[in-house]
């Protein structure tokens, strides 16, 4: 059977919806005929050439010593799968590869409210299930630099439609970039514990988790 890491450490802010997520990535596994290892322990990172595929779940913070960055880095850069959830974006602040991994650092974010977002690309795994639109309650990060050029854009959130945001038209939540040999995939929807029960956002999940595993 394929196995998937969940990774979930924090050493910064950590997010109530972790235990729900990691549930629901267990569930989706048992549906889906994958095996997931849910870890918060660094040392689970040093070792990843049996799975298919590493979820980051909201890590936040400096999360993995230096032997687990470099077989981060070494898994991806010969062909293995990253996938960055919510907080993801926020994990590791000073190591470079890491934010080409992601292809965005977050930067800030207004309160939780309800927002639609475009769906800019729906022959994508974790986006075909959507139709053109699709609104959801979250907590919608901005970054310190579009993904654009270089990542496939999946999602992108209409400013219009909440308070706060500061990217500007075309603001994306969700793409998917190859970093070496290996394919990435990241998603900033995922701040509520509520969402991780939702079926159109855990077949998003799970959509990401096939891309990144070349599945």
């Amino acid at each position: 059977m394929e196995r998937v890491l969940v990774f979930s450490r924090t050493t910064g802010y950590r997010h109530d919806s972790i235990p729900a997520g990691v549930a629901a990535l267990r569930e989706l596994g048992r549906e889906h005929g994958f095996a997931v290892d849910a870890a918060e322990d660094p040392a689970a990172c040093r070792e990843l050439d049996g799975y298919r595929a590493v979820v980051f779940l909201s890590p936040s913070g400096e999360v993995l010593d230096d032997a687990g960055r470099g077989a981060l880095a070494d898994y991806v850069g010969s062909g293995g799968g990253f996938c960055g959830v919510h907080a993801a974006s926020t994990a590791e602040p000073r190591w470079p590869f890491y934010a080409e991994l992601v292809g965005a650092r977050f930067t800030r974010h207004p309160e939780v409210q309800r927002a639609r977002m475009r769906v800019e690309d729906r022959d994508h795994p974790a986006t075909a299930h959507l139709g053109a639109s699709w609104t959801r309650t979250d907590e919608w990060y901005d970054f310190d630099r579009d993904p654009r050029p270089g990542s496939r854009v999946l999602l992108s959130v209409d400013e219009e439609t909440y308070e706060g945001g500061g990217m500007g038209p075309g603001h994306p939540v969700a793409w998917c970039r190859d970093v070496g040999a290996g394919r990435a995939f990241y998603t900033a929807l995922g701040h509520p514990a509520s969402a991780y029960a939702d079926p159109e956002f855990r077949a998003h999940l799970l959509g990401g988790i096939r891309y990144a595993a070349a599945w």
